[in-house]
């Protein structure tokens, strides 16, 4: 069963396989982000959650994948906040955010992205995107280009995957029946597949699982829906970064894909973790991190 799910999730933007293998770091897992003050946002009706920490001329804004939440950038926080201002948010629909029932396209997570900006009054900054963050930061260029300073791309792919409508479809459907919560935890326990992350594992589960059904289906419906954009970038006149984990789907027509779309691009990819790097290997990550942005004068000394 497990091989089967995984065979759908290929093409999946969060997609990784249980095939490889390496040392973890022990990451802190458990470690909030300390003393974050809650900030809500007004986008239509709705109040989007964010935090605020470091401060720095530059914003970074960090933008978490499928069912996640802001905290899920817990580990990068302590690195980056004297280099930077650090904006994390919940999407709607997640974390602290409210939950409309609504359409929850890539459009409509990019909107409120800009509506944090604002309310944050940060004029422009790097977009950083974990997985379906990277169609949801793509989706905010479209909208307002001179926003963003660069974009950078955690394990999340900058165009979309090509699918049937069946493969979308099928893929779609495991997630609205009565046994989701089980889907998503082999699906998702798949994408751990380094040695000594299970703890981690378990509370990364839970957490996507606090994320309401109704949520998590139209998350997906808004990424492969055969109705919605592609989010695809052509090109771009900032810095595209891409940090990625091991992964075939990373071929070498993708690198040079990413490496066409900018005058400004670094590829980077880590080795002996999973699909929440940013967590497994948080001191090697933000090693990567920094230097990327530093190469680009994206963050202060």
């Amino acid at each position: 069963m497990i091989k089967a799910f995984c065979s759908s999730m290929a093409a999946a933007i969060f997609l990784l396989p249980a095939c490889f293998a390496g040392s973890p770091e022990s990451p802190e897992a458990a470690r909030p982000i300390a003393d974050a003050k809650s900030h809500f946002a007004t986008f239509g009706t709705n109040k989007v959650h964010y935090v605020v920490e470091g401060k720095g001329k530059q914003a970074i804004v960090f933008v978490h994948c499928w069912s996640g939440n802001l905290g899920f950038w817990r580990e990068q926080v302590p690195a980056l906040a004297d280099k930077a201002r650090l904006i994390l948010i919940d999407l709607p629909g997640h974390g602290q955010s409210d939950k409309p029932h609504t359409a929850y396209t890539m459009d409509f997570f990019a909107e409120p992205v800009l509506a944090v900006m604002q309310d944050a009054r940060v004029d422009k900054a790097t977009l950083v995107g974990h997985s379906m963050g990277a169609p949801v930061i793509c989706r905010v260029y479209k909208q307002a280009p001179e926003r963003v300073a660069a974009l950078v791309a955690v394990d999340g792919f900058l165009r979309r995957p090509k699918m049937t409508p069946e493969q979308r479809e099928q893929f779609v459907a495991r997630f609205r029946g009565a046994n989701y919560r089980e889907t998503t935890r082999q699906g998702m326990g798949a994408m751990f597949p380094v040695p000594g992350t299970e703890a981690l594992r378990d509370r990364v589960i839970s957490e996507l699982l606090d994320t309401p059904q109704y949520v998590m289906v139209g998350a997906m419906e808004g990424m492969f829906g055969a109705d919605q954009p592609d989010w695809d970038l052509q090109h771009v006149n900032v810095p595209v970064l891409v940090i990625n984990a091991p992964n075939p789907m990373w071929t070498d027509a993708y690198k040079e894909y990413v490496r066409s779309l900018s005058a400004q691009t670094d590829y980077q990819a880590m080795d002996g973790v999973g699909h929440w790097l940013m967590l497994e290997k948080p001191a090697e990550f933000n090693v990567v991190l920094m230097e990327m942005l530093r190469k680009f004068e994206l963050i202060g000394k």
